[in-house]
């Protein structure tokens, strides 16, 4: 979604920059999953699904995840000081929010928001190093894809309610309960719409709204299939949203071609 975002500021995105921004989106969402395992190692052991991951297994000890982590935050760094002042700042700023992430399943049942508010970030980043300034946009593109996450991962959460709620993990998967389904409705029907809505601020042609369409097509598949009691449904079709992403980059790459 992040290197969509370029074909929202007008012309040809920059495919150097396009490289760079999937070099740090793989080490960045790298670094973030191995902070999320540092925190959470204690209660992955716990967990029948996550009990045999590196460091609950004890087959990486902490000090290794440590030195990976260092070595991702360099690779980071080096791709991020190719960029612009702003898109420095920016890409700076969301290290807050990737860090506290990991925590917010202990005190609050919707975590799912901040994850929302860290993997999407890359949508204002990718615009700031295209035109050096914020649009309204760009914004926009941000909340949906945060609306987005909230679906999918709550789908996701629903494979370990049983054993969060053993341990005190809170989810929304918890909190919406069996009314799971009109929120996830809910929440993919509002992220469209502000897919819709970002796309007609960028004045993007016809052939960009496919994609929305096809993701539409897309998230209705999924409400129809969702089960909630069907642990390995969920993570199908938690796996399946990487088509619905991709149905909106394929139409806005598409948009950025004729506009």
């Amino acid at each position: 979604m992040g290197l969509a975002q370029l074909s929202l500021g007008g012309g040809m995105p920059n495919l150097w920059h396009g490289l760079l921004f999937m070099i740090g989106a793989i080490v960045m969402r790298g670094a973030g999953c191995v902070v999320n395992d540092l925190a959470d190692q204690e209660f992955d052991a716990k967990v029948d699904r996550t009990k045999n991951r590196p460091l609950p297994s004890g087959r990486v000890s902490r000090k290794q995840a440590y030195l990976f982590l260092a070595g991702l935050l360099l690779v980071g760094l080096l791709v991020l000081v190719q960029f612009n002042r702003l898109t420095i700042i920016t890409s700076i700023a969301s290290l807050g929010i990737v860090a506290v992430y990991p925590f917010m399943k202990r005190i609050t049942y919707v975590p799912q928001l901040v994850l929302g508010m860290a993997f999407n970030w890359g949508a204002i980043v990718g615009f700031t190093a295209e035109a050096n300034s914020f649009s309204q946009a760009t914004l926009v593109l941000y909340l949906a894809g945060i609306s987005w996450t909230m679906a999918y991962d709550t789908i996701y959460a629903h494979q370990d309610k049983e054993d969060d709620v053993l341990i005190g993990i809170k989810s929304t998967a918890l909190l919406f309960g069996k009314s799971t389904k009109p929120w996830l409705i809910f929440f993919f029907a509002l992220s469209l719409a502000l897919l819709t809505y970002a796309l007609w601020l960028a004045k993007a042609p016809l052939i960009a709204h496919i994609g929305i369409i096809a993701a539409t097509v897309h998230a209705i598949w999924q409400m129809k299939n969702f089960d909630d009691a069907n642990s390995a449904l969920c993570l199908r079709l938690f796996r399946a949203n990487r088509n619905f992403g991709l149905f909106i980059v394929v139409g806005m790459i598409a948009g950025c071609f004729l506009k």
